[in-house]
């Protein structure tokens, strides 16, 4: 049985998971949710600032841990995903809180909320608890992924606090005023606290979750390199996070496929799809710079797809196939690697504000726009950002650009576009039709 009550603990078999913080959205005037994870040590406390994974800061360089971001389903379900590969957690880290902040109300007014981890490759569900309990907490530590044994256990804990974010940070080893916590630390964990007595076991709640937003890179796990696998994940009929919209003759539909080697490779993959674009999720393991390119039938540099000299890589870049020859490519790196090819159906689409991190390709449908982003630059506060707009039959401008972190504005054209980040670090944007802003307030989304 996987659905445990709180203060319940379950054992994990310690594969790589998809955690999803789900709730079913009240209307415009509900309170807002965020979901978050922190690291935390033996002394219960996080190390420095980089051990929290929220929504400004998505992803744990160290660990591997990441904020997929939301999604939206039927009936007004909303889901906020993480990604937590137990085998990748830093051996100083003892513990992995899941939390959640309310802005704009209080937990008590937020309909069906409860946390579920599945398998990243089966996804069949491995833990579940529905909190039942809540009422004027603003904050609340849903459940901890924690070692025990040399294994991995999963326990559910539903401790809240009225106080909200700035108890949540105390209680954890630093402080933040409460401006910081809103625009700082929005939606980051909750300290453990003694469970209370367990509740009486219900059913789980009566919705289901939508899938995660991006379809993420799973581990690298296996040496051999060379021959296609095809991806056992979500299916192409139902593609992961919103519908981006864009037309068939953009790129084909096929079902997904994976390479992993290590070090420099040329990669056969025997595929010959119809003329459009392919979507290339790529994760790579440790530091050093990577080079994928396109090959010719004479094995030369065709077109590029994906470089980046970030640490433990994990991003999408974007291919144009020709549609006549098989596709080739070329993977220059030091090191594991692994890539993808998806659909460009199931690229996540630009219809509102979107974050990252790293380089990353977005399907953008509307109408001539402005846009604002905001750089957060890479561990030394610097490195570039760019967006490139692709248009049908592989053309492609640069939009705007910027060096080192900070903001910005750029304008696109009207769509159907596939928009190309190329990043070394945390990025966020959002549309801005006739200009004006809020864009940088978390509750003005």
């Amino acid at each position: 049985m996987t659905q445990i009550i709180k203060g319940g603990n379950l054992p994990l078999s310690g594969e790589p998971m998809r955690v999803a913080v789900v709730r079913r959205s009240g209307g415009p005037e509900a309170p807002k949710v965020d979901a978050a994870a922190l690291l935390v040590d033996a002394d219960g406390r996080v190390r420095d600032r980089g051990d929290l994974v929220f929504y400004n800061q998505p992803e744990h360089a160290g660990s591997g841990i990441r904020l997929l971001g939301e999604a939206q389903g039927e009936g007004g379900v909303v889901a906020d995903w993480l990604e937590i590969d137990p085998g990748r957690i830093e051996a100083s880290v003892e513990r992995v809180v899941v939390a959640a902040s309310c802005d704009g109300g209080a937990f008590g007014e937020v309909e069906d909320l409860y946390v579920r981890a599945v398998s990243a490759t089966t996804g069949a569900q491995l833990a579940l608890y529905a909190v039942e309990d809540a009422t004027t907490e603003t904050a609340i530590l849903l459940g901890e992924f924690y070692r025990r044994n040399g294994g991995w256990k999963f326990r559910a804990v539903g401790q809240g606090y009225d106080s909200g974010l700035p108890a949540l940070a105390t209680d954890f080893g630093f402080s933040a005023s409460d401006e910081e916590a809103d625009d700082e630390a929005g939606g980051e964990g909750v300290a453990v606290a003694e469970a209370p007595a367990p509740a009486p076991v219900t059913a789980p709640p009566p919705v289901t979750e939508p899938v995660p937003p991006q379809a993420a890179p799973v581990p690298l796990a296996v040496e051999k390199a060379g021959a296609p696998v095809p991806y056992s994940g979500a299916p192409v009929a139902a593609p992961l996070g919103r519908l981006n919209a864009l037309p068939a003759e953009f790129g084909p539909e096929f079902p997904y496929f994976e390479y992993q080697g290590d070090g420099k490779e040329d990669v056969e993959t025997g595929l010959t799809l119809p003329r459009g674009f392919i979507a290339v999720d790529v994760v790579k393991k440790g530091a050093g710079f990577l080079d994928i390119v396109t090959l010719t039938v004479r094995k030369r540099r065709w077109r590029q797809v994906v470089r980046s000299r970030m640490v433990d890589l994990r991003g999408v870049g974007v291919l144009h196939h020709d549609g006549q020859s098989p596709l080739r490519l070329r993977v220059d790196t030091r090191g594991r690697w692994m890539i993808r090819l998806r659909p460009v159906s199931t690229l996540r689409a630009f219809d509102g504000p979107v974050e990252g991190y790293g380089p990353d390709v977005l399907a953008y449908t509307g109408d001539e726009t402005g846009v604002r982003f905001r750089y957060e630059g890479d561990e030394d506060k610097k490195g570039y950002f760019g967006v490139a707009a692709h248009r049908k039959g592989g053309h492609w401008e640069y939009r705007f650009s910027r060096r080192d972190r900070g903001r910005g504005k750029g304008d696109l054209p009207r769509g159907p576009r596939l928009l190309v980040v190329e990043a070394d670090g945390a990025w966020s944007m959002e549309p801005r039709p006739g200009g004006g802003g809020g864009f940088w307030s978390r509750s003005g989304r």
